[in-house]
């Protein structure tokens, strides 16, 4: 069967985790792409300026290939994936998790870290709010004004959202369709032969006509 919905955060949380002296706060927040990454991590390096590492891990996408884990300094593999792993643990994606270590004096070796940012992060995601959102699908419209609204009748049927709209010699519009009502909602546009799709696939850019 296929998988039509996701799991993401509904709203940013934190929480902070303890071990040795040492402080580990960790961030979670949703997002809808690797450019808002390095925006986050910048903030808590200014808000958070006296600690001793931001190690952060992402996840984004449906397709389970856009992730990515940074230890930022500690040895490698004991911050970054043990952050990951409870991403995945949770089965969660558009989701950025930073946790912030304040360093207490005492060292505590790799295994002392892979638990405390794995802690960190589970302490995080267990109070945070999850949702289930629709995976979608981008379509490009284009109409005359005369069948406008119609073109946007069948996009509300089908539970799409319009994102953009360029209203000039004639109509253009771009929708987001979820995934599951994507075929149906394609095939009642063509039905009307008076609107030009062109849909994405595999990054490929596809014209109905």
């Amino acid at each position: 069967m296929e998988v039509t919905t996701y799991r993401t955060l509904a709203a940013p949380v934190k929480a902070e985790f303890k071990d040795k002296g040492s402080r580990f706060i960790a961030f979670a927040y949703p997002i809808q792409s690797a450019d808002e990454v390095k925006a986050y991590v910048e903030l808590l390096k200014q808000e958070h300026h006296k600690a001793r590492h931001w190690c952060f891990a992402w996840r984004i996408g449906t397709d389970g290939m856009q992730f990515r884990a940074n230890d930022d300094g500690e040895p490698s593999g004991s911050a970054g994936r043990p952050i990951l792993g409870q991403i995945d643990s949770v089965g969660l994606t558009d989701i950025l998790v930073v946790v912030v270590r304040y360093f207490g004096g005492t060292l505590l070796g790799v295994p002392g870290l892979i638990h405390a940012y794995k802690t960190a992060t589970a302490e995080a995601l267990s109070v945070g709010a999850i949702i289930e959102k629709n995976i979608e699908k981008t379509v490009w419209l284009r109409c005359d004004y005369a069948y406008l609204n119609e073109a946007i009748r069948i996009g509300k049927q089908y539970q799409a959202n319009i994102i953009m709209q360029d209203l000039q010699l004639d109509c253009r519009l771009t929708v987001r369709v979820p995934l599951a009502y994507y075929q149906a909602c394609i095939e009642a546009w063509e039905h009307t032969r008076m609107i030009d799709i062109k849909t994405i696939s595999d990054g490929n850019t596809n014209k109905h006509n």
